[in-house]
């Protein structure tokens, strides 16, 4: 329960974000760390939890993101009702892709090619079909007005990623005090020995990837409506799928709270990296490529597992001066 309150806190202290920080460019940026917390933690609920590694989580996140997009512009359905779709479509797209490869027992570098083939088959469909705009993309018309998910501030859809983090964050929570989280971690860390002890991989693994696409395509819904405009490369191409991967992985892989310390140190470095270089195309990827080298080397369970080392740490060396 420790955990439970300590997210509390956190989330709470976060609701008051925009009415502490006034200035729209810092609000921006608390905004787009929250709205990275949240694609980790979609992606640590696979990757993390379940130990299945996907290299495409785009597929889920570009799928949110066109079905709320051409439901508003080509059927004129209000984008709250796209929001559910969009959630909906990503977890049919995250079962077709679950059944496929779990079905057949792929798992590990075999999994994260055909997750990555399965993104980039649908990069190339939003390019190709006409409803999508194909290369062209698709521009949502700004109507601003809360009844159209279009907010006449950020801290409108600031309020609208923090209600779907805190979602994803709760979800995660129960995981790792679940049965299912218990089964889920078990095929992570020997699959066939939680076969053999009653548990059925198949169907943990398509539950873990149904829940993992549903907040992938929550955030790409988020993502089409606070930017009001898509195209294949950036609703499916690798830039989403990567940092998906990375802010766990960053921040600490099957925890809690390491995609919000992963969103937070990667966010910071860009935003430092943009104080002191400027907008040099590719810093950013140059910076998340060392930070994730640094990780493997030196820290490889993470933030989070750097934070619990040098905490037993101390606590040992207070008990030795005892």
């Amino acid at each position: 329960m420790r955990q439970l309150a300590l997210l509390g806190l956190v989330f709470a202290a976060l609701f008051f974000v925009p009415f502490v920080v006034t200035s729209e460019a810092w609000q921006n940026t608390i905004l787009m760390t929250l709205y990275a917390a949240l694609l980790g933690q979609a992606w640590n609920i696979l990757g993390g939890y379940g130990g299945q590694f996907s290299f495409g989580h785009a597929a889920f996140f570009g799928t949110g993101a066109y079905t709320v997009a051409v439901l508003q512009v080509q059927l004129g359905v209000n984008p709250w009702i796209g929001l559910v779709a969009g959630g909906a479509m990503a977890v049919a797209v995250a079962a077709f892709i679950g059944f496929t490869t779990f079905r057949y027992g792929l798992r590990g570098s075999y999994f994260a090619l055909v997750t990555l083939a399965f993104a980039e088959v649908l990069r190339i469909l939003a390019n190709t079909v006409p409803f999508t705009g194909a290369g062209v993309g698709i521009l949502i018309p700004l109507e601003q007005s809360a009844a159209n998910l279009q907010f006449a501030s950020k801290a409108g859809y600031y309020w609208l990623v923090w209600a779907i983090a805190l979602a994803a964050f709760l979800t995660v929570w129960w995981i790792g005090h679940s049965r299912f989280g218990a089964r889920l971690m078990a095929v992570r860390d020997n699959e066939d020995a939680a076969r053999a002890l009653g548990v059925d991989p198949f169907a943990v693994k398509m539950r873990a990837i149904m829940l993992s696409g549903l907040f992938s395509g929550l955030a790409g819904v988020f993502y089409a409506q606070y930017f009001l405009y898509l195209d294949p490369a950036i609703a499916y191409g690798p830039a989403i799928s990567v940092e998906s991967l990375l802010v766990p992985i960053v921040g600490g892989m099957g925890t809690l709270f390491g995609p919000l310390l992963g969103a937070v140190a990667l966010h910071g470095v860009s935003e430092a990296s943009r104080a002191l270089i400027g907008d040099l195309p590719g810093i950013s990827l140059v910076l998340y490529g060392t930070i994730l080298i640094l990780m493997v080397l030196f820290a490889p369970r993470g933030l989070a597992g750097l934070v619990r080392r040098l905490s037993a740490r101390r606590s040992s060396r207070e008990t030795t001066n005892v």
